[in-house]
């Protein structure tokens, strides 16, 4: 079975970084895309990032020149490097990998930033 698992998370203070790895099991290919979504109580789930190629990576607006993706293709591992972190940033972040138009997603983990 195919899974993908988050680690990383944590409490941290507004302005502070913190990294999230994300690394897959049980597969034998390479994910067509990785990525990182998030979602805060009472909200829905997010884009927060998403890599598809060297070429071709996408940021959501409000994180953009703050967090930056990087993924290892072969070992169908992400990470999420998240600098200057910011009270609205508290969420639970979740890694999703595609293939051909199958999602496998992650159980999530807990970023916290406090004011």
């Amino acid at each position: 079975q195919v899974q993908v698992a988050e680690s990383g998370g944590g409490l941290v203070q507004a302005g502070g970084s913190l990294r999230l790895s994300c690394a897959a099991s049980g597969i034998r290919f390479s994910f067509d895309a990785m990525g990182w979504y998030r979602q805060a109580p009472g909200k829905q789930r997010e884009l927060v990032a998403i890599h598809l190629n060297r070429a071709n990576i996408n940021y959501a607006d409000s994180v953009k020149g703050r967090f930056t993706i990087s993924r290892d293709t072969a070992r169908n591992t992400v990470t999420l490097q998240m600098n200057d972190l910011k009270s609205e940033d508290t969420a639970v972040y979740y890694c999703k990998g595609r293939f051909r138009g199958t999602d496998v997603w992650g159980q999530g983990t807990q970023v916290t930033v406090s004011s």
